[in-house]
């Protein structure tokens, strides 16, 4: 899904036209089965009508308020524009750029209300993701009651978080997992990452994050080898790992785990996709969710 679409109501279609020059964005007249359309096709929806009209026809198309659509909607009258999907996910932005042709944004999330910058707005400044989405709402709610500290880590390094604690890194697509065995060389860690790279189509500037057990954390030759791929490395406990089913059969059963190198990619990934199952090269597996 890409750009930005108008969808308005026929008699409407002149002031939406406006409105997707201003933007750059495509106008789709109004039918049954135009936000099904819009949802597929575009990142930001501009609803020209009534809000009621709008709300029925998004409703049933919710999912995943990191995957749906930013939606603005703006009364016939071109006052005010309202976002009513996404407000932390573009539908803010959306909003404030129609402020100029004079509509006026009517922001409703709390952080923003209270001129505090949430989470997401944060890592869209910062052209970053949001590794464990989970974190946001509590991290958020913190936010409107004091000021949370930002830690800049610049890397190679190691986080032991919390669940009430974002952690944001550059943004990507895809989830390295990785299992290893005891005092693996760096350049055995390197050789069957990019292997698995070449064989799943996968570019290190695609990546999003590297995981693993914490059980880990002491493998110097792991650490380099994420380093030197110029990436970053999650550290996952027991009980997160062994929540995920793990498709191929492990030998991590033997220290506890279901599995290493995908339980850690599908735990971290956003879509939860296996693109890539687990493939050993010497010493190491690697696994890619996206």
């Amino acid at each position: 899904m890409t750009g930005t679409v108008v969808v308005a109501l026929e008699r409407f279609l002149p002031d939406a036209r406006r409105i997707a020059d201003m933007l750059g964005a495509d106008t789709i007249p109004y039918g049954p089965d135009v936000f099904r359309e819009a949802f597929c096709r575009y990142r930001r929806i501009v609803a020209l009508m009534s809000a009621g009209i709008a709300v029925r026809g998004i409703a049933p198309l919710l999912a995943d308020k990191w995957r749906d659509p930013a939606v603005v909607v703006v009364g016939p009258d071109l006052r005010y524009a309202v976002p009513v999907v996404g407000g932390h996910h573009g539908a803010n932005d959306l909003a404030r750029e129609l402020a100029r042709l004079g509509i006026e944004p009517v922001i409703t999330t709390a952080t923003e209300t209270r001129g505090r910058e949430s989470v997401e707005r944060i890592a869209a400044r910062s052209g970053c993701d949001i590794v464990n989405r989970d974190s946001t709402r509590a991290v958020n709610a913190a936010v409107l009651d004091a000021d949370v500290p930002l830690y800049a880590i610049a890397g190679p390094g190691i986080v032991v978080a919390g669940p009430e604690v974002s952690l944001l890194v550059r943004k990507g697509e895809y989830v390295v997992g990785v299992g290893c065995r005891k005092d693996v060389p760096a350049a055995d860690v390197t050789r069957a990452v990019g292997e698995a790279f070449r064989e799943a189509g996968v570019a290190p500037a695609e990546v999003l994050v590297y995981a693993t057990t914490e059980k880990k954390r002491g493998e110097a030759g792991l650490l380099a080898a994420v380093a030197d791929l110029g990436g970053n490395l999650v550290f996952l406990d027991d009980e997160t790992l062994n929540a995920e089913a793990a498709p191929s059969p492990s030998r991590a059963s033997l220290i506890g785990l279901a599995g290493v190198a995908e339980p850690a990619a599908l735990a971290v990934s956003k879509r939860k996709e296996l693109v890539f199952a687990k493939q050993t090269y010497g010493s190491v597996t690697v696994a890619i969710a996206r």
